[in-house]
């Protein structure tokens, strides 16, 4: 088959994925690829590079497939590096297609616009897939390969630089015949067996899901019900069991009562969970030594901790293999499961103060399957990683790696991907500063987004770690707009909530709305949380 030029050729594959929203910004490196996708599919011009790769990540994740995102060469390659990261560290499955120099002077070092060093270098490094085009004959291959790759367990985003004469030239390209389909790892019948002897004699079980476990939410759903187990969760594996059922403890487990739970646990089943520092307390969170691990990446079993059965395999076909060996929890232990459940969850809500009418009223408001983004700022880790309800894994979309100021990109992304739906975005207002352009992409494109910026005129975690453990206060106050300036300027509703009372009313209007709305949370005008809020990270010497 024969297309006009790389463009036209990108459009046909794309389809071909299902995609049919690109995010990205124009270049001279990158034109042919642009316009093709503005003229066939939807094209989103973000303001940065960075927000490109995490608004497809954010779309693919919130529709369960693949984003993909354009860049431009050099610079603007090297300013999605960081979201690409991300990706990588999520297992996201992200296209990212970026443009190079022409064939000609690729690698002269002559200083040709826009050409930097080793550019496939740069994007092997953060990337699980990085290739070049060679001709004008191998894009497809290469663009269906790097998909294929983006899409496979574990996992994480697939870059392609595409030199920008053999963008402009024709294609020549074979249409995709039906691809094998994947073979998943799977454990033997004695791994199972043995397994499922000690899973079997469990009588005070608990399971932990992470990310991995969201292919298998009907087996697990089977499993917990048929142990009388109670389920941990990752950050990763919010919603894999919806959280409103009664055995889901979730993303508690370094809490006292959850301690203690896993104190007189007998045996823990594990599914695709990575026991990320930030969840273990830094390592220190002690499991019980009967341990069962199931994950699909082989170099995730018994990495962080002892396992004494190691299943390799996908979560679906691994748990299903396991139910004929449930065993039945003792009296009363599904029951101490649902008080531990109810404990965490008061302590918490008790514990933010004021802040847990915002967290009510969102809950309140929003539909029972809608996306809410977050960044890295107070709210987020403290109480909307945890007390705010998920029911599906495709719904709770945050930055796995860490990086502050990535949230508005993800829900940009995720509202796109899920139109019929309102989509929350959970930020502050130094996560926000980041990438503040992304409030004209929010204008643009008008999703159905309500942004909640929490402001506290700073970088508020690491302001109450210095006032905890410092003389003195470095690098974290900070200068803030004044957001309805700010949104009257971008042509953007906006509301204030300043007192409790005002939550349930302003956000129930900015949900209902069709169409983008920024809501300020003034947090000195709210009042503080009852406990300043300091990350789970160790500082030597404290």
């Amino acid at each position: 088959m024969r297309h006009d030029n790389g463009g036209d050729l990108l459009v046909a594959v794309l389809r071909e994925l299902g995609i049919d929203t690109v995010f990205g910004i124009v270049s001279v490196h990158n034109l042919p690829l642009v316009e093709a996708v503005d003229r066939e599919l939807r094209f989103v011009p973000v303001r940065h590079e960075a927000s490109a790769v995490n608004a497809a990540d954010a779309y693919g994740r919130a529709r369960g497939t693949l984003g993909c995102a354009l860049t431009s060469t050099g610079t603007g390659a090297g300013n999605a590096a960081g979201s690409l990261i991300e990706a990588l560290s999520a297992g996201s499955s992200v296209l990212h297609v970026t443009g190079q120099v022409e064939s000609e002077f690729l690698g002269s070092g002559r200083g040709f616009i826009h050409e930097t060093k080793d550019q496939l270098g740069m994007l092997t490094a953060v990337s699980a897939y990085a290739a070049s085009v060679p001709d004008a004959m191998q894009a497809g291959r290469i663009l269906r390969e790097a998909a294929r790759s983006a899409l496979a367990a574990p996992g994480g985003p697939a870059s392609v630089e595409w030199p920008i004469d053999l963008q402009y030239a024709p294609q020549t390209d074979e249409p995709a015949g039906a691809s094998p389909p994947a073979t998943a790892p799977a454990p033997t019948a004695d791994e199972l067996a043995a397994a499922g002897a000690l899973l079997a004699s469990a009588r005070r079980p608990l399971i932990w899901a992470g990310g991995g476990a969201a292919t298998a939410r009907d087996e697990l759903t089977r499993l917990l019900e048929a142990t009388g187990a109670g389920l941990l969760t990752s950050n990763s594996g919010r919603g894999v069991v919806p959280e409103d059922h009664e055995q889901v403890v979730g993303n508690f487990a370094t809490t006292p009562a959850a301690r203690a739970l896993l104190a007189d646990a007998d045996v823990l089943l594990t599914i695709g969970t990575h026991f990320r520092s930030n969840e273990t307390a830094d390592y220190t969170l002690e499991l019980p030594g009967a341990h069962i691990q199931i994950d699909v990446d082989a170099a995730a079993l018994a990495r962080v901790y002892p396992a004494t059965h190691t299943l390799h395999g996908d979560a679906a076909g691994t748990l299903g293999g396991l139910l004929p060996y449930a065993g039945t929890a003792e009296t009363g232990w599904t029951d101490r499961v649902a008080a531990v459940r109810t404990e965490v969850r008061a302590v918490l809500h008790a514990g933010i103060g004021p802040q847990a009418a915002i967290c009510d009223a969102i809950r309140a408001a929003l539909p029972r399957e809608a996306v809410v983004a977050r960044d890295v700022t107070i709210p987020s880790s403290s109480w909307g990683n945890r007390l705010l309800e998920m029911y599906d894994p495709r719904d709770n979309i945050f930055p796995r790696g860490g990086g502050i100021g990535q949230g508005l990109g993800m829900g940009i992304g995720a509202a796109l991907a899920r139109p019929g739906a309102p989509t929350v975005v959970i930020a502050g207002d130094g996560g926000l500063a980041v990438h503040l352009g992304e409030l004209l992409t929010l204008a643009q494109e008008r999703p159905r987004l309500t942004l909640i910026v929490f402001n506290d005129g700073g970088y508020g975690v690491l302001r109450n770690m210095q006032d905890r453990y410092s003389e003195r206060r470095s690098g974290v106050d900070l200068v803030t707009p004044d957001f309805g300036l700010l949104a009257q300027a971008c042509g953007l509703p906006y509301a204030r909530i300043f007192a409790e009372e005002h939550a349930g009313p302003v956000l129930s209007e900015a949900l209902a709305s069709d169409g983008p709305t920024l809501v300020e949370v003034d947090l000195g005008a709210l009042g503080p949380m009852k406990t300043p809020f300091t990350p789970p990270v160790r500082i030597p010497g404290q």
